[in-house]
């Protein structure tokens, strides 16, 4: 296995083991989080988003050109934007198997993103 292609959450009954590129977001919900995945899977994590976090930075060495914390609520894989609108305060993104996936995130949030994504072209 390469460190890097996949990310591996483990807790004392359970070890998930997800591809990078399968990773579309993963969203807060309280002391959870839920990671959501390509092709429409989803997977309720006991983890908060803060420790989601530091795995990814931990098992993934370019992370920060893959994922973005968006808020207090969300890490994104920069991947898959399709669309920022800051007036409607939403983010859209793509996934070639299920479609577009609309989140809501802060002007402000949405704001950093798309000046760190235009700064990158």
């Amino acid at each position: 296995m390469t460190k890097g292609t996949h990310l591996v959450i483990s807790t004392a009954t359970e070890l998930v083991r997800v591809a990078v590129r399968q990773i579309l977001y993963v969203k807060s919900d309280g002391n959870y989080s839920t990671l959501y995945m390509t092709g429409g899977e989803m997977r309720m994590l006991s983890f908060q988003l803060g420790q989601i976090e530091k795995m990814i930075a931990d098992q993934i060495p370019d992370a920060g050109g893959t994922f973005v914390r968006i808020g207090r609520g969300l890490i994104i894989n920069l991947n898959y934007i399709y669309l920022i609108n800051l007036a409607k305060q939403q983010l859209v993104l793509a996934d070639m198997h299920q479609g577009l996936h609309t989140l809501s995130a802060s002007r402000e949030a949405l704001a950093s993103l798309k000046k760190l994504i235009e700064d990158n072209v």
